[in-house]
């Protein structure tokens, strides 16, 4: 809520603080962002910027090379749903997760179009003129698995991702309750 100025080139002031807009330091434990968005290009845009903000919010600052990586992630997964799994009238599904051990960051990306099933990347030709196609490669390199599963609340599909950040770890395979199939990150030789 703003006050109205006394003249028309004076500024206006808040006159109530707005806590949501303040940014703290979250709580330590379980941290969960989920939210839907449009199946649009500005949804997929949207849904990067905010998982950005929420990494930066959680202890995993802009400027560090896992918080990139996860936000190139999460911008994959939502660019191939609004791609692939657009059904007009419905929406993707975002949920980031970070457990309470801070070992790993999960994404998953939940849309409504069952029929087109997410396949393991080749390895594309480099000399091809493909401006398309790498988005589970990049995906697959970065993270340390990463797969698919039915929805379980109606038709559609969930991708989902597990980034291990540095020094800790790599989960369980079933840490999150998943048939997961250990796609795990190449190591720097």
């Amino acid at each position: 809520m703003t006050t109205k100025p006394d003249s028309p080139t004076a500024t206006t002031q808040l006159t109530a603080s707005i806590p949501h807009l303040i940014s703290a330091p979250e709580p330590l434990g379980d941290r969960t962002f989920e939210m839907r968005f449009t199946s649009t290009p500005r949804g997929a845009r949207l849904a990067r910027r905010l998982t950005a903000v929420r990494l930066d919010a959680w202890g995993i600052p802009y400027d560090a090379t896992h918080h990139d990586e996860i936000v190139l992630i999460v911008a994959e997964l939502t660019a191939n749903a609004v791609r692939h799994g657009h059904v007009p009238g419905r929406d993707f599904h975002l949920r980031v997760h970070a457990p309470a051990d801070g070992c790993a960051v999960r994404v998953e990306v939940t849309d409504t179009r069952a029929e087109l099933i997410p396949r393991r990347p080749a390895v594309p030709d480099i000399a091809g003129t493909e401006e398309t196609g790498r988005g589970l490669l990049l995906v697959s390199r970065l993270a340390a698995r990463w797969d698919w599963r039915p929805r379980s609340d109606g038709p559609g599909k969930t991708v989902w991702a597990e980034y291990v950040l540095p020094g800790r770890t790599a989960p369980e395979a079933n840490r999150y309750g998943t048939d997961a199939v250990a796609e795990r990150r190449p190591q720097p030789r």
